[in-house]
């Protein structure tokens, strides 16, 4: 560290200036005993140097006349569908004409440090943009200004629109400038300025240089001025419609799934609170409903704010919109075409011929709309009106096309499918049910210890098998039971409560044991349970295979509405909402977790609007139907906490893993050959590194987190508002030390990336051959109270007995597009370690840990790879099997099963 003594010499060659501070937001109280760093700047003649308090708080030319600089500011705009489609009729001849008069942005200078005689902003320096260039999709705008050389270094810009039309920016580059080239990364939209006259601020991708200084001087507290304006823009005031061109984050409760006006049926309960504890979302403010003032009512378009929402030009094959076109074109079309929606499948080459011939579909209105939106699923017909929707045949049915009927993959997609996070340890025996049994009926589990060691008998006992860890479940007891009967009074689908049992084998593989189906007491009708097995006559076989479709369609309800949905979607949004409300643009810390948390909003409020929403497509197509998200709340209520989503706290959780010192990652996992646990710790060590790097690097001595006010408002948000209804539990993670922060930062961004990705990308691939994985079981089983033509039926033609059981044509079809469209990677994904900010270009020290981080993110690529070309690693490599790639860091574009997004871009 330098030891710097300045004098008022006139002889000086060099400005020494203060270079490194630990960042402290609204820090007033901090004291810091860490001595400045500086850096060298040009040398300046007839200089004078005032020091306040160890600080240099100002240079200043003695000349009366100060040179003036030209400078040159280059403004990126990128042409949007969104503009592309709007942009129409009178105002876009009234904005031709401002770009015409080269009037279309005013850009004002704002400088970094105060004036030094009055301590107040030095005035800003104007000048209008006009259009220069265009290339593909990106309009250049061009403005030039002059500046005096006393104007110091550039803090941050500002922008008018003078359209009539917002406008994506996404980059600004000032040239000619004391002190070089400036850079400020934008990228948002630009309302004009007769919807709104605030003007927008952007800081320079460098000023993170000069909000590293104590905030008790003097330029700081301009710069803490300026961050909080821009946050209570960005908070609002609570009150009101928000419209579409606001910036606004707000909190609310998850009212807007029902809509109780279009009648009783589609009424649903209030997600968050005491009843049904559940995470925010998005204030919308859209009125209530007539029928219910605790409901809010349901419009075409659903409010995100405007920097949520999509800006890259995707031409029609970015997944959230394509989304949006399957479930407003293509899924009334698959219903239309129809003419029973409960038909099933007549025959499994019925299945097939979704691949290979294809399901006509209605005439549309719009020619080759299907072409447009799902260019992957459908071809058009061009000699007739029709238009024929035609599936890709998934990679595990492209493998092996009776793998999905094989007990050793089901056994193996528990551990490398795409809910690889629900399987468990079994500690205790007997199994029992923690519900209330003067309700749901006897509590230990019919699977007995005779049972379980007729199964295993030639390689131990229950008792040893307890001992060395080698039996599993995949329990859904507890969680679906209480809603058995509220679902069997639905049309079309049923439910029970499982059990599924498992032995860990000496080559490391799974072996199912055992199937327990439960139905609580109804209509005067004692609790009914039966256990099912593996067996060799012809009946049993049919009966084991019948319960496994009810177990995986549990397995897929759980996946999809936990797993996915509530982990990864439900949960993140609060730390979306309190991030911008709480963490200025330039806090490190928004920075940093700024990219994993691109587009979600905007996905999470698209599936409230026809993914999960009353009748959506979960509800149509998925076994517990109205109550499907009743069931995501509960689980929030009794299984979600905030420290196991962390991948090790995960693993220890469910007894996969043990802390050892000595092994990688500091855990032992329970089963060696474990594919998401084991790519997952990859995965998760190289995210911890570089949130470890970067978090020391501005948070060096633990008081400096504790006194960082911005921080601390933002956990104790996300805490006691995002996730208010448990803000009392006793695990959330204080917030003291560094070592803390990269704790909570690492499981928010593993979950954005890691978690969504591992439980998202495979969809199709595992589920778009339905046998493998039905969504909904809609026929009770033939053991349960059987009639005498269910008997009959069964024994003469089982097969048609368990495709009525699948899924009806219409709900398959439908889910294989949605799940394809989900599967999909966008041409322009943004991969993890992949590309830098551009924020982060201009700081050589961020620079370089994020190379160590995108250098392991590729070493990670081979070890994948190596795995599964390992033949004994037989949980992920094998005749017909599909490799475990899901946690792959990189992908080309489409349905590739692969690759690791920074965020939950679908």
């Amino acid at each position: 560290m330098l030891n710097l003594n300045i004098s008022n010499s006139h002889s000086s060659h060099q400005i020494l200036l203060p270079n490194y501070k630990p960042y402290i937001s609204g820090g007033r109280n901090a004291s810091f005993a860490v001595t400045p760093m500086f850096k060298l700047v040009r040398k300046r003649e007839n200089i004078r140097v005032r020091r306040v308090s160890s600080t240099i708080k100002a240079v200043k030319t003695l000349n009366e006349k100060p040179t003036t600089n030209g400078a040159k500011a280059v403004i990126t705009v990128q042409q949007t569908v969104g503009g592309a489609l709007t942009h129409l009729g009178l105002s876009r001849g009234l904005d031709d004409i401002t770009d015409v008069l080269g009037r279309t942005l005013l850009i004002e200078l704002v400088a970094a440090e105060v004036d030094p005689d009055t301590g107040l902003e030095k005035p800003r320096i104007k000048a209008y943009a006009h259009r220069k260039d265009k290339h593909d999709n990106e309009t250049y705008y061009v403005s030039n200004f002059t500046v005096p050389e006393d104007f110091g270094e550039v803090g941050a810009i500002t922008i008018e629109n003078e359209h009539h039309k917002e406008m994506f920016v996404e980059s600004i580059v000032i040239d000619g400038l004391y002190g070089g080239t400036i850079n400020v990364t934008c990228n948002s939209w630009i309302h004009p300025k007769f919807d709104n006259k605030e003007r927008r601020i952007f800081f320079v991708d460098k000023f993170l240089y000069y909000i590293r200084i104590v905030f008790a001087t003097t330029h700081t507290k301009w710069a803490e001025k300026l961050q909080r304006k821009e946050l209570k823009i960005l908070r609002g005031d609570g009150k009101g419609e928000r419209k579409t061109s606001e910036r606004i984050y707000d909190y609310d409760v998850y009212n807007d799934l029902g809509d109780p006006d279009s009648g009783d049926d589609f009424a649903r309960p209030v997600l968050g609170g005491k009843d049904h504890p559940y995470p925010r979302r998005c204030r919308t403010g859209r009125p209530t409903t007539k029928k219910d003032p605790l409901s809010e009512s349901r419009s075409m378009s659903m409010y995100v704010p405007r920097d949520e929402a999509f800006s890259e030009v995707k031409q029609m094959t970015f997944s959230a919109k394509t989304v949006y076109s399957v479930l407003h074109s293509l899924v009334p079309s698959i219903e239309t075409s129809a003419i029973d929606s409960e038909l099933g499948f007549p025959h499994f080459t019925a299945i097939e011929t979704l691949f290979n011939e294809g399901v006509e579909l209605p005439a549309q209105k719009s020619t080759g709309f299907l072409t447009n939106i799902l260019p992957r699923l459908v071809k058009a017909i061009t000699d007739v009106q029709n238009n024929i929707l035609r599936f890709e045949t998934p990679e595990l049915i492209e493998r092996d096309r009776f793998c999905w009927f094989r007990d050793e993959e089901f056994a193996r997609q528990t551990l490398a499918g795409i809910n690889p996070c629900r399987i468990e340890l079994v500690t205790e025996w007997p199994l029992k049910s923690k519900l209330d049994p003067e309700v749901y009926g006897p509590a230990e589990s019919a699977i007995t210890k005779e049972l379980i060691e007729r199964e295993i008998g030639g390689f131990t006992t229950l008792e040893k098998a307890l001992e060395q860890k080698k039996l599993f479940i995949l329990d859904y007891h507890d969680l679906f039971l209480p809603y058995v009967n509220k679902v069997r009074k639905l049309k079309g689908t049923t439910l029970y409560g499982s059990r599924t049992l498992f032995y860990l084998t000496p080559e490391g593989t799974l072996r199912p044991l055992a199937i327990e189906l439960t139905r609580p007491p109804i209509d005067g009708k004692p609790q009914w349970k039966e256990v099912f097995q593996q067996c060799w006559d012809a009946t049993g076989v049919w009966l084991w295979r019948l319960a496994k479709a009810h177990v995986l369609a549990h397995d897929s309800g759980y996946h999809q509405l936990i797993s996915h949905w509530l982990r990864t979607h439900c949960c993140v949004e609060p730390y979306i909402i309190a991030t911008n409300r709480q963490l200025s643009a330039m806090h490190p810390i928004h920075r940093l977790l700024h990219p994993h948390l691109r587009y979600t909003m905007e996905i999470n409020a698209l599936a409230r609007e026809a993914l999960v929403n009353a009748d959506g497509i979960i509800e149509k197509a998925f076994s517990p139907r109205k109550y499907s998200m009743e069931i995501s709340s509960v689980a929030y209520d009794q299984l979600w906490q905030f420290d196991h989503q962390a991948l090790p706290a995960d693993l220890i959780s469910r007894g996969m893993a043990v802390e050892d010192p000595t092994a990688p990652h500091g855990l032992k996992l329970t089963i060696e050959d474990y594919p998401y646990a084991n790519d997952g710790l990859l995965i998760w060590d190289a995210i911890k590194k570089w949130v470890t790097d970067y978090v020391t690097h501005y948070y060096p001595e633990a008081n400096l987190v504790q006194s960082d006010n911005e921080l601390q408002a933002w956990w104790t948000e996300i805490r006691t508002v995002g996730h208010a209804d448990k803000k009392d539990e006793s695990w959330w993670p204080v917030l003291e030390t560094p070592e803390d922060l990269i704790g909570i930062l690492t499981n928010i961004i593993w979950v954005a990336s890691g978690h969504h990705a591992a439980v998202n990308f495979g969809q199709y691939d595992f589920a778009g051959y339905f046998p493998n994985r039905p969504t909904i079981a809609r026929t009770n089983m033939p053991t349960e109270d059987p009639n005498d033509s269910e008997k009959e039926e069964f024994l003469k033609r089982p097969e048609e007995f368990l495709l009525k059981c699948f899924p009806s044509q219409v709900q398959a079809t439908i889910v294989m597009a949605i799940l394809d469209v989900l599967s999909s990677h966008s041409p322009d994904e943004e991969y993890l370690g992949q590309t830098i900010q551009p924020y982060w270009k201009e700081d050589k020290y961020i620079n370089a840990i994020f190379e160590q981080f995108s250098g392991r993110l590729k070493e990670i690529e081979g070890i994948i790879d190596a795995r599964n070309a390992d033949n004994s690693l037989k949980n992920r490599f094998g005749a017909g099997v599909v490799p475990y790639q899901l946690l792959k860091p990189f992908s080309e574009e489409g349905v590739t099963g692969m690759g690791v997004p920074n965020s939950i871009s679908i």
